[in-house]
Formats: structure tokens, sequence, C-alpha cells
């Protein structure tokens, strides 16, 4: 496999066969993130994406699922992004899944048809980082994208019947915003009513704008008891018909995976016996990104 610069994919994707079909990231511009700091975004030659695909048919007929690395790769035009799918399809036919990241912008490239079509070779999970609901920190992280825009391509890749994983952070609106980005976090996620939400605890790149401005002391990063306070209320504010809300990335202190919305109260009940000291919290050493 022909990899290059730092490769980044979900927790969930850890058993899958890594396909880096670009380079960095299209957006590239998120205050809270260094992971593609000067690398030049850039979509990798079709023969090079189908050399790859060969190798995994040769040699990767354990793994069932495939991810296309990396930053953002639905970006990719449909015109070359649909071949991309149909090799998977044709050459990995034992691959039961696809999965891709996606931000606001190249879900609204595509069109409703184009997402289905997708859909119908093979795509069937993407990524979406949503960070917070709250716009004015959405603003000031450079995410690309208000609230508004958030709600209507997440619904966008749910109509097309793509899977979405939304991922958001505690702790990226500091202590002043704490609440109000917990709670509109859990409106524009009822909103979207996504499959699967997975909250993670702010961890500083020493390449991020933002670590430059926790080191001069302009951003205060959230005590345990805060980030844990924040993620009860945007629990209680979160209302989904049904799929999984966890916890339980390797930069949080207290493991959560609650079905929803069955589980919300027990969860809430063991996020109260964390903050009085009941449930022994993931200790600081332990935490990674």
């Amino acid at each position: 496999m022909h990899y290059e610069g730092n490769m980044i994919r979900p927790p969930s994707e850890a058993n899958s066969i890594l396909l880096q079909v670009t380079v960095g990231c299209s957006h590239n511009k998120c205050r809270f993130c260094g992971a593609y700091k000067g690398e030049r975004f850039r979509i990798k030659p079709d023969a090079i994406i189908m050399e790859d695909i060969a190798f995994a048919a040769e040699y990767c007929q354990r793994q069932r699922r495939v991810f296309l690395c990396d930053g953002d790769a639905l970006i990719i035009p449909q015109k070359r992004l649909l071949p991309i799918l149909k090799a998977i399809e044709n050459q990995l036919p034992w691959v039961t899944r696809v999965g891709v990241y996606a931000n606001t912008k190249s879900i609204k490239m595509k069109t409703p048809d184009e997402l289905k079509e997708l859909k119908e070779h093979g795509l069937a999970i993407a990524y979406m980082g949503l960070e917070t609901g709250d716009d004015v920190t959405l603003k000031k992280i450079r995410k690309g994208a208000n609230s508004d825009t958030m709600i209507k391509m997440g619904k966008k890749v749910r109509e097309a019947g793509i899977k979405l994983s939304i991922t958001v952070l505690l702790g990226i609106a500091g202590p002043e915003r704490s609440t109000i980005h917990a709670k509109e976090t859990g409106r524009v996620l009822s909103e979207i009513d996504p499959e699967y939400v997975g909250a993670l605890s702010l961890m500083l790149y020493p390449d991020a704008d933002l670590y430059n401005e926790y080191k001069s002391g302009e951003f205060v990063l959230l005590e345990p008891d805060k980030m844990l306070e924040e993620l009860k209320i945007m629990i209680k504010n979160t209302n989904m018909t049904r799929g999984l809300f966890h916890a339980n990335h390797a930069s949080n202190y207290l493991p959560i995976r609650a079905i929803m919305p069955k589980d919300k109260e027990p969860t809430l009940q063991l996020i109260d016996e964390a903050l009085g000291g009941r449930v022994a919290l993931r200790p600081e050493w332990m935490r990674a990104l």
C-alpha cells in the first residue's frame, strides 16, 4: 500500500482496510487541529489507488470493511470517486462497508442522487466532525460552517441512506461558553438524529493554533469535573430517536456507551456518580489522542 504523511482514521475503523485516496484535509483550517499542518491537500493518482485496491484484493481478505483516508475523501469529484467504489465492489466482494470522512463543504458538493449512487456502490457510513452546535464557537475554531449548515448537511447524508457518525468535542468552547456549547450541541444532534455520536475530550495538538492560545493563557482547558458536567448537560439536551452515544475514546475521563434513548437516564446517573467521586476516572497518563 502507498501511504503518505499523517494518516488518521476513526476508532471504529481500526480493523478496516485503510485505502488512502487523498492526502491531507481539504479544509485544514480548524484551530484545534494540527494533524495536517503544512500538508497540501491533494487527491492521489487513480493508478496508485487502483494498485492499492489490487494489493488489498490479494493480501487483505480477512478485513470486511474499507475506510477511505484521509481528512475528507468525500471531496473527490463523483466521476473519480464512483469508479473507486466500483473497483472495491468488484475486486473486494467480501467487503460489507466502506466509510469516509465528510465535512459540510464536501457534502454540499454532492447532489442527493450522487450520494444515493455512492450508497448503492458500498459507501455505508460517513464521519462528520460537528465539534459544537454553538455558532460563536464554530466561528472561533474556524470550522467553516454554522449550526444550520451542519444540520442541513447531516440530514442530507441520512436521507441518502448513508449512516452518519458525528464527533463532538468536550471543552472546545472553554469555561465561558461551556453550558451554551453543551446545550446547543445537544440541540443540533437532536435535529440531525444520527446513528452514532462520539464525544471526545479536547486534547491539543502542539501545532494547533488553539494550543498557542492555551500556552499564552488566552484559552483555558476544562478540568475533568467540568468536562463531565459539560457531557451531562449535552446528553440531557440530546434527544435521539435511536442510535449510539458514546464517549469511550482514549481521550475521555469516563468511558460511556449509551444506546439512545433507553440508556439516557442511567448514563446521566453514572456521570453523577463520577462527579460525586463514587466512580473512578481515567488517570491523566492513560489519556491519548
